[in-house]
C-alpha cells in the first residue's frame, strides 16, 4: 500500500501512469474496441455456438489478458467481469442458468496456480448473483491453443473435455477469449452429452470478424 502512494499504479498495456483502481489509462480505454449486444455464432467441427464478449481482442484487451494469464495479474478478473457484466446483452444473466468455467488442463494448473476462466466466473457471480458450477474436466494432451492453426483450434482443443459430476440444465460457458469457437464448443459438447439443455458462452474479449 505505501509503494502505491509513491509510485502511480502503470497502465497493464503502454506501461503510462494510470489512475489508482483502474488497469489501463485513460487513453488506452478509449482504444478498447467495444462490440455489438449481440451474441455471434461460432461454428467449429464440434458444432455450432452463440457466443458474446463485450470487446474485440486486440490492443490495450489484448494486453489485459495476457497479464492475467501469464503474468498471474488476477485482480484483472473483476475489472473483465465488470466489463462483462456491465455490457451484456439483456437477459444474458438469467437467474435459471449457471457459470461453468472453461477448464484448465491438469499439467497448465500445476505451471499456474490458477484458471483465468474460473476467477472471471466466480468476479461475474458476484455482481450477477448466478452461482458457480466447476462441473467440467480437461484431460489428455495439454498443448495449448497459441501455436496451432486455425483448422486445427477449429477442431477443438487438443485432448478430451468431459462432464465430472452433474452439469446445469442451462450453462453459461465462461472463458477469458473466444477466438474460433473450438474450445467453448468442445465444452458445450460434454455439457449437452451430460444432460444440459441450453449452452451460450461469454467471453471477456472476442476476435473480432468471427
Amino acid at each position: 500500500m505505501l509503494l502505491d502512494l509513491l509510485a502511480p499504479p502503470l497502465c497493464w498495456s503502454c506501461q503510462g501512469p494510470a489512475a489508482r483502481g483502474s488497469p489501463l489509462c485513460g487513453d488506452c480505454r478509449r482504444q478498447l474496441r467495444f462490440l455489438p449486444r449481440v451474441p455471434v455464432v461460432l461454428g467449429s467441427a464440434l458444432g455450432r455456438l452463440e457466443v458474446w464478449a463485450p470487446v474485440a481482442y486486440d490492443g490495450p484487451a489484448r494486453d489485459l489478458v495476457q497479464a492475467l494469464k501469464f503474468h498471474g495479474a488476477t485482480r484483472l478478473a473483476r475489472q473483465m467481469a465488470t466489463l462483462i457484466v456491465a455490457n451484456a446483452p439483456a437477459g444474458l444473466f438469467r437467474d435459471t442458468a449457471a457459470l461453468v468455467p472453461v477448464p484448465l488442463h491438469p499439467a497448465r494448473r500445476r505451471a499456474r496456480p490458477f484458471n483465468q476462466a474460473e476467477l472471471i466466473a466466480e468476479a461475474i457471480a458476484a455482481r450477477a448473483g448466478l452461482p458457480v458450477r466447476d462441473c467440467l474436466v480437461r484431460s489428455g494432451s495439454g498443448r495449448r491453443q497459441v501455436g496451432r492453426g486455425r483448422a486445427e483450434r477449429l477442431h477443438g482443443p487438443s485432448g478430451a473435455i468431459a462432464a465430472a459430476r452433474a452439469v446445469p440444465a442451462e450453462a453459461l460457458l465462461v472463458d477469458d477469449v473466444a477466438t474460433t469457437g473450438g474450445t467453448l464448443a468442445a465444452c458445450a459438447q460434454a455439457l449437452q452429452s451430460a444432460g444440459t439443455q441450453h449452452v451460450i458462452a461469454v467471453a471477456f474479449a472476442r476476435t473480432a470478424g468471427r
